[in-house]
């Protein structure tokens, strides 16, 4: 007979496959504690997928924007009128707003039986009527739609489908008329809708501002995500020191914990996936700065959101195995607090800091007008800021070796516990320090933008608020300037309304690319124009041109003081076909200085009083200077409202001193959306972090309260132990930000200007951060310092 076979050790990868479930079973089914540990890691992993998740759903939410509003645009313009046709329209379009809101809208009136139809109308309401967007519909049911119902009395016949609304929220209507002509003014002939994108490219400025905006809002939730992948650390080591002690070695322990480690970073995946859909279903919702999204455009990149769940476990895996180098697990205990900490090498945590400048250095200077590498502008900055976070646990080293031990008692608790292990506190302070020198780089940056995209308008908003432009002729209800000015002075809260017309002309025979600009309007209304020695009806006045600026006067503008007694025509371009208007100026013209009107405009021809001018063309052009009592209830609506019942087509441009590039002011909003989740993220950070310490070491605190040590005492170790670290990393990260900063100032060729008031604005928001993470860690520490705390098994 045969000796019997000895039984065959299972594989390697079988062991190895077993091992990593007895750590995914741990993580699961491991105890109360280690139960809480898990929930803790995925909470913070499933709140930073979250947010990566939104993120790289940006691409997708623009471009369901853009595939909407080119599908519906019919700004046709340029090129050959098109011809009359069964299908074609005539469309009227409509500019307006209401408490800051953009309120748009067409009207329109068919040319035959089987009109075209814009995006979202299944067919055109009836003559009289009007369909609008579900948002539009809702405001104007609303109370607060009160004033704007004046605007649009029509009654509505339907609501526009999502296919031509750029949001859910958007304002947006479409009505019918019967009065329509092509020959009044701002009227088109449509035959289709739709266009190709025509999507300019950025200012070097704002596309660096761009790129820096998404690295600073970005980098930090990823060292958010790698920090929440180590909570509970001591604890997890303790449990694979019991491991040990039932016979396991030091590898079957690091797989123990990469698979315990692995779960918790699943379920955090499968937690920020929850949190996401649960964010884009109500999306349509919320409405940050004007904009909205419906939920259906809240789609990831499949690309990015795919690396973002595979790369996560992954780096939780990575993060474990790489803490557990520095751990020496035994079966009686984990040694990691009796075992001298090794000293921190420093050149390898320079590398990224050399890495950095060597791609940000060759970008320095030439690019103010011209584009360039944005990758490489891009990977710049993160390695300037990964450097930053790789240095700051080594300098921290330095600075707690150095601190003095003694003191009161709260700072020596504090003070001690850093010296000991501070590696949870500054997984945490990373993120604090990247986003800080980040957003400092990006104030100066900011600064910058700023300063090249807001520029004065040159408008005196001290005499006039606001400005009204009506063409005569088509739908408007007014004839002549007197009935404009009785409109709108009934208005409540309208304090003054001067309004001019303009003509466009020359003498008879002239060559057609010479020009006259010839200004209609009462004494009044001209010393806003114009410095007159003396006014009365009946006076024309010639503009000087030497008051007019060289780079104002445009090319074929003829010398107005030496047209005197000479044959002028105006209207030769009269879009109804009228013939032009004659007149013969006066053979005495007062010469007169210029000046620019409150809207900042500049006139350069001849100013005439109503008595002496010809009579109003079908070309005219009339201009209402407004001047309006702000303390007046929602006044700048009122006056919308009259001037919407003089002309469809009419609104008031509110005038402002500074005006602000609306690219500029669409990224501002961007940058503070961005912060604010940034800001709520890394608090959520430090707070988990604090409290993980707390939980880690309640049988220490119940000790020194046992020997009587007070709780205030406890309390301000707590916050010199979170104080400390964030004021090392402000320090750092300021530094590093006004590097960084000024090096991309030098990237697009601006003068280096540090915005210490934005420094010291981050540093007290910092600040606040710790005070109310301290505040919030106070009761689970009262707890924690309870009698029960001294049990252990």
């Amino acid at each position: 007979m045969s000796a019997p076979r000895p039984h065959a050790r299972p594989g390697a990868l079988r062991r190895w496959s077993s091992e990593v479930g007895l750590g995914a079973k741990l993580a699961i089914g491991g105890g109360r504690e280690g139960l809480v540990r898990t929930v803790l890691t995925a909470l913070g992993v499933g709140l930073g997928v979250a947010v990566l998740l939104l993120s790289v759903s940006i691409p997708g939410i623009l471009d369901g924007r853009h595939v909407r509003t080119d599908a519906r645009d019919d700004l046709h313009y340029g090129g050959e009128e098109p011809a009359r046709s069964d299908t074609s329209v005539l469309m009227l379009p409509i500019q307006s707003s209401y408490h800051d809101r953009a309120v748009t809208g067409r009207f329109i009136q068919p040319d035959g039986a089987h009109p075209i139809l814009p995006p979202g109308v299944p067919a055109l309401p009836p003559v009289g009527s009007i369909v609008v967007s579900p948002a539009l519909r809702d405001l104007l049911a609303s109370p607060d739609g009160a004033l704007l119902r004046a605007r649009f009395p029509q009654p509505i016949s339907g609501t526009i489908g999502k296919e031509g609304l750029s949001g859910p929220n958007e304002l947006y209507f479409y009505g019918s008329r019967a009065d329509l002509a092509q020959d009044q003014p701002q009227v088109l002939r449509l035959t289709h809708y739709g266009s190709e994108s025509s999507n300019d490219p950025l200012n070097p400025v704002l596309l660096l501002l761009v790129v820096v905006i998404f690295v600073v809002l970005l980098m930090p939730v990823a060292m958010f995500v790698a920090a929440a992948t180590r909570f509970g650390g001591e604890q997890r080591d303790r449990r694979l020191a019991a491991v040990r002690l039932v016979g396991a070695d030091t590898w079957m322990t690091r797989r123990i914990a990469a698979g315990e480690a692995v779960v918790s970073a699943a379920l955090g995946v499968l937690i920020g996936l929850g949190f996401f859909f649960a964010a884009r279903s109500v999306a349509e919702r919320f409405e940050l700065a004007g904009l909205s999204v419906y939920a259906s455009d809240v789609r990831p990149t499949p690309l990015l959101a795919g690396a973002i769940v595979v790369a996560v476990p992954l780096a939780a895996l990575l993060m474990t195995l790489l803490a557990l180098r520095r751990v020496v697990v035994e079966p009686l205990g984990v040694v990691r607090k009796a075992v001298a900490r090794a000293k921190r090498r420093l050149w390898w945590r320079l590398l990224p800091l050399l890495g950095g400048a060597a791609l940000l250095v060759p970008l320095l200077g030439g690019h103010r007008t011209e584009r360039f590498n944005v990758w490489q502008a891009a990977f710049g900055i993160i390695l300037l800021l990964l450097g930053l976070a790789t240095l700051l646990p080594w300098l921290f080293d330095k600075l707690v070796t150095r601190l003095s031990s003694g003191g009161p008692v709260a700072w020596q608790i504090a003070i001690r516990r850093l010296q000991l292990s501070h590696d949870s506190a500054l997984r945490a302070v990373n993120a604090v320090a990247v986003a800080v020198a980040g957003t400092i780089a990006l104030q100066m940056l900011f600064a910058a933008a700023q300063a090249q995209s807001t520029a004065p308008t040159d408008q005196d908003v001290t005499q006039v608020q606001a400005v009204m432009r009506t063409e005569l002729g088509g739908l408007t209800t007014v004839h002549s300037q007197a009935e404009v000015e009785a409109a709108l002075r009934g208005t409540p809260g309208v304090k003054t309304a001067h309004s001019y017309h303009q003509h466009f002309g020359g003498p008879v025979g002239a060559d057609d690319r010479d020009f006259l600009e010839m200004v209609v309007a009462d004494c009044d209304t001209l010393r806003l124009m114009a410095s007159l020695p003396s006014c009365a009806d009946g006076d024309v006045f010639a503009v000087d041109p030497a008051s007019i600026p060289p780079e104002q006067q445009p090319q074929g503008l003829l010398d107005a003081t030496a047209l005197g007694g000479k044959e002028l025509e105006f209207g030769k371009d009269a879009k109804d076909g009228a013939e032009p208007i004659r007149w013969t100026a006066p053979a005495r013209l007062t010469t007169v200085r210029q000046h620019r009107d409150p809207f900042g405009s500049e006139h350069t021809g001849l100013l005439v009083t109503p008595s002496a001018a010809p009579p109003i063309g079908a070309d005219a052009h009339f201009y209402t200077f407004i001047g309006i009592d702000r303390a007046t209830p929602d006044v700048a609506e009122r006056v919308r409202n009259t001037a919407m019942s003089i002309g469809p087509a009419n609104d008031v441009f509110m005038l402002s001193a500074v005006g602000v590039d609306k690219t500029f002011a669409s990224i501002r909003r961007g940058l503070f959306a961005g912060a604010t989740v940034v800001l709520v993220l890394v608090g959520l950070s430090l707070l988990v972090s604090t409290v993980e310490q707390l939980r880690e070491r309640r049988r220490t605190f119940a000790a020194l309260v046992a020997f009587g040590t007070r709780r205030a005492t406890m309390a301000w170790s707590i916050l010199w132990q979170t104080a400390v670290p964030v004021a090392l990393g402000l320090v750092t990260a300021s530094i590093m930000g006004l590097i960084l900063g000024s090096a991309l100032l030098r990237i697009v060729v601006v003068e280096v200007r540090p915005d210490w008031a934005g420094i010291g604005v981050v540093g007290a928001i910092a600040a606040a951060v710790v005070l109310l993470v301290t505040a919030a860690s106070l009761p689970p520490l009262f707890r924690l310092m309870r009698p029960e705390g001294l049990r252990f098994e």
